[in-house]
């Protein structure tokens, strides 16, 4: 199964690139950019990273951040990202960004969308991995300022398939930004939101009435629901959940708790993903490995969240269909 789970084909569709700085890199990137950070060394940085909840999370999440300041900073980040998972045979990668984190620091939009967008035209003709770039806006901060920097980001329109909402869930609900993802959905961009990680379902079905997103990011605490998960099953709506965030964050309390298996048996769209895979112990081949064992997925199962990756993804038809083909390919020659 281990090889199996490195070897299938597969798409990552819940990924924070400010997630994927390692220890190393942070390091690295503070003695280039002459940044002080409370860490000496790679050992100390990850005994921080005992987290209670998702604030406690998020709280050396933007710490760590502030190490990046160049083009060539958010190059590098995102192109360490895609050798990890080109060796993990990730096929397609639909990656969130969080401009509001960097601009806030005086960092501009230019400078960051330049450097991941680079890295990914690179991955694509050297690696063969295609690639979207959703644009997330920081829930805790407010509407007007989400608007701000969407109308920021239209200068760069034909460099992003969407926009997502996350950052800390509870106590802002999904309705809060229903005018900035009209705007969004006006000039074509297709919607995704964090919801019922932390928070309840009531916001799982707030983002898709009020947001109209295409994708729901976690959507673990949907099965509390019944409701809902007809109505998610029937519009087949994906659920991009991530097993080891959600077990580091305390959402559940260990893997073998997870529900994953329970929305698999529902008939739900659910993929599997990495999240913050530098915080949160392993990318995408680690977090389907900690499912697998944890809950006895089956070989189907596997090939059934892997089959769910593509399907959910915001790749065009015809893209689809190759990627499925190449799966369904692999699939057979397992089986014979």
């Amino acid at each position: 199964m281990k090889t199996m789970i490195q070897n299938i084909p597969k798409a990552e569709l819940h990924l924070h690139i400010e997630g994927t700085l390692e220890p190393d890199l942070m390091l690295e990137l503070g003695r280039r950019n002459d940044i002080l950070l409370p860490y000496d060394s790679i050992e100390e940085i990850e005994a921080a990273y005992d987290f209670s909840d998702l604030q406690s999370f998020l709280d050396i999440y933007y710490a760590g951040m502030k190490v990046l300041h160049t083009e060539q900073d958010y190059f590098d980040l995102t192109m360490a990202y895609l050798r990890k998972v080109k060796a993990q045979n990730v096929r397609h990668v639909e990656i969130f960004f969080d401009p509001q984190a960097h601009t806030s620091r005086g960092i501009p939009f230019s400078r960051v969308i330049g450097g991941i967008d680079r890295a990914l035209k690179e991955a694509g003709s050297t690696m063969g991995i295609s690639s979207g770039l959703i644009l997330c806006f920081l829930r805790h901060l407010s509407a007007a300022d989400a608007m701000k920097t969407l109308e920021l980001a239209l200068e760069y329109r034909e460099l992003l398939i969407g926009v997502g909402l996350d950052s800390s869930e509870s106590g802002h609900p999904p309705e809060k930004f229903t005018e900035v993802f009209a705007r969004a959905r006006e000039h074509g961009l297709k919607t995704v939101a964090h919801a019922g990680e932390e928070g309840p379902p009531a916001y799982i079905r707030g983002a898709i009435e009020s947001l109209k997103v295409s994708r729901i990011d976690h959507g673990v605490r949907c099965l509390e629901d019944g409701a809902l998960v007809r109505m998610l099953g029937a519009m087949q709506i994906p659920l991009t959940v991530c097993p080891l965030s959600n077990v580091r964050l305390r959402v559940f309390n260990q893997m073998k708790d997870h529900n994953l298996k329970q929305m698999l048996n529902a008939g739900l769209c659910v993929t599997l993903n990495s999240d913050d895979p530098a915080y949160f112990g392993g990318y995408l081949v680690e977090n389907y490995r900690a499912a697998q064992q944890a809950l006895d997925l089956s070989r189907q199962d596997i090939y059934q969240l892997a089959r769910n990756s593509f399907r959910a993804s915001f790749l065009g038809d015809k893209d689809k269909e190759r990627l499925l083909g190449e799966l369904d390919r692999f699939w057979e020659e397992q089986t014979d």
